[in-house]
């Protein structure tokens, strides 16, 4: 387990919920997969939280869908935007959630029933979409979550391991 500092100095542990608040602030994430012939992939993603799960529309014969239906195995990196203003100016990397995941892959109709994710879709492709249901298994993996800015320069004190359970 990985603690936050102020100023250099350690504070309190990072936790799952520190975690889950960050993810919830967030909507774009980079989604991961193998096709069913071992080959990887990986594309940007916005995504909707409930309940300690991501939700993604994609549509009906996308990529996504048909291999996320076929293994279920995936991995999500979320970028976590830093420096506020000053990020407009300087190139100030992202702090980053890694993790591990199950995707299922529901009907598109479930959209109805998620307002948070039915906002992100534009309503000419909610009727050709389904809905992956992203949960994360294993640990979080972070890096620059929880420190200083200038912490970021040290991979010890930016990085955490956190278990991804509620």
């Amino acid at each position: 387990m990985s603690t936050s500092t102020r100023g250099g100095r350690r504070t309190i542990p990072l936790t799952a919920q520190d975690v889950w608040h960050a993810i919830g602030r967030a909507s774009f994430a980079v989604l991961s997969h193998v096709t069913p012939a071992g080959a990887p992939r990986s594309s940007g993603v916005v995504y909707a939280v409930e309940d300690h799960r991501l939700y993604v529309a994609v549509a009906k014969d996308s990529w996504k869908a048909r291999h996320v239906a076929a293994d279920g195995m995936v991995a999500v990196t979320v970028p976590v935007r830093r420096g506020g203003p000053l990020s407009l100016i300087l190139p100030i990397p992202p702090a980053t959630i890694s993790f591990p995941a199950v995707a299922v892959v529901h009907p598109g109709d479930h959209l109805t029933r998620m307002p948070r994710l039915a906002r992100l879709v534009p309503p000419e492709r909610q009727a050709a979409c389904v809905i992956l249901e992203i949960r994360p298994t294993g640990h979080f993996v972070t890096y620059g979550l929880g420190v200083p800015l200038l912490a970021m320069r040290d991979p010890a004190r930016s990085r955490a391991r956190i278990a991804a359970g509620r």
